[in-house]
């Protein structure tokens, strides 16, 4: 009997813990419906009610994002830089590779007023994403990598902000500008890719 009582705990633990992961993939979900329509604090709920569910969940097949990423982007974009910033170096100490992450964790430190470590992270960021696309675009360009960028604007406009930085001569309101433009952006060629790839 007691074997029968430990399998079904078991068993229920297990149900429990999927029906939360369910759940906390549904919360990312809409969060980023509601941050791609520019509905930032919905956004910030249920990115703060999916981390609180399942603090590990990462969203995404190709350009990965944990929920923590997620959760910074939408505090940066509210206009909460402290707690924003705390947020993104947790979500980069999860994964080092989220270069969204570290684009915003940069914008954040530029509005803070750390600008050689902002410009630092937010270069570092920038170069991170034009890489991945010129990856996807070069190794995959006859399957699912046609369908990332394919105008090249996102490239382009990093490339340009990118000869800014190296320049030296930068216009800090521009960049600023541009590096939100393009955290947007390139969370807007992912839903496009997704929508293109149900439709097949």
């Amino acid at each position: 009997m007691k074997t029968v009582y430990f399998l079904a705990g078991v068993s229920l633990t297990i149900l429990l813990a999927a029906c939360a992961t369910i759940r906390g993939s549904g919360d990312v979900d809409q969060g980023r419906q509601a941050l791609l329509e520019g509905h930032y604090q919905r956004a910030l709920r249920l990115f703060q009610d999916g981390e609180q569910i399942d603090p590990t969940y990462v969203y995404g097949t190709e350009l990965r994002g944990g929920v923590s990423s997620y959760l910074g982007r939408t505090q940066y974009l509210t206009g909460n830089y402290t707690q924003a910033r705390q947020t993104l170096e947790k979500a980069l100490s999860q994964h080092k590779s989220d270069n969204v992450a570290r684009l915003y964790l940069g914008l954040t430190l530029y509005r803070l007023g750390d600008q050689k470590a902002g410009l630092a992270n937010i270069q570092r960021g920038m170069q991170g994403i034009y890489n991945w696309l010129q990856y996807i675009n070069t190794n995959f360009r006859f399957d699912f990598g046609k369908d990332w960028d394919e105008s090249g604007t996102i490239r382009g406009g990093i490339k340009s902000d990118l000869a800014m930085i190296s320049s030296g001569k930068i216009n800090g309101p521009q960049l600023v500008a541009d590096g939100e433009r393009l955290g947007i952006g390139i969370e807007q060629e992912e839903e496009y890719f997704r929508d293109e790839h149900a439709r097949r």
